[in-house]
């Protein structure tokens, strides 16, 4: 149970996609604008990593390793997680509408997500059993949406404050992305 845990707090923290390993940028820049719209990004993410991550699992372990084919993992890693996304934006479209559109064009990026691929990679690459698999993309995906969380937080702050001309919208973004960051750095170094 241990391991566990410290599979998901890793994931979540120490090795947080978007600010320790830079990966999924576009939609955290993107869709930080809006708390609500943060959070809807999120749960999505960590849907389509957690039903991404179980099916290249499967797909690694019964498919790519007995036919000697892991050559092919991320031609079909891609593929797995585009028809997920796919489903999942279908599903939205028919259940909530507004989302759907206040998510716009970053629904389809989570297809080139690549913090998406990135954890499927990670568990292959870590060898995961399923249960540590599920863990990891679960860890992935709460940090990806605390990371977007705290963001869109400091975004609609920013909002009302009087930065200086040249540093308005995304150059203060970048600059706040860089120090949060930095305070996920330190979090590698607490062990």
């Amino acid at each position: 149970m241990n391991g566990l845990v410290s599979i998901f707090i890793t994931m979540a923290l120490i090795n947080n996609f978007i600010l320790s390993k830079f990966l999924g940028l576009c939609p955290f820049f993107g869709v930080s604008k809006r708390l609500g719209n943060a959070v809807s990004m999120g749960i999505a993410v960590i849907i389509v990593m957690f039903f991404a991550s179980i099916a290249t699992w499967a797909l690694y372990s019964y498919i790519l390793v007995p036919f000697h084919i892991e050559y092919m993992q991320i031609v079909l890693y891609i593929l797995v997680i585009a028809s997920l996304v796919q489903i999942i934006e279908m599903a939205i479209r028919r259940t909530n509408i507004a989302l759907y559109n206040a998510l716009g064009i970053y629904l389809p990026l989570i297809t080139t997500n690549c913090a998406v691929l990135g954890i499927a990679l990670i568990n292959t690459q870590e060898n995961y059993s399923l249960i540590e698999t599920m863990i990891s993309s679960l860890g992935a995906g709460a940090g990806f949406t605390l990371a977007l969380i705290i963001m869109s937080g400091i975004r609609e702050k920013l909002e009302l404050c009087k930065a200086p001309r040249s540093l308005r919208g995304l150059p203060i973004a970048f600059v706040t992305a860089a120090l949060l960051g930095l305070a996920f750095f330190a979090f590698g170094g607490m062990g």
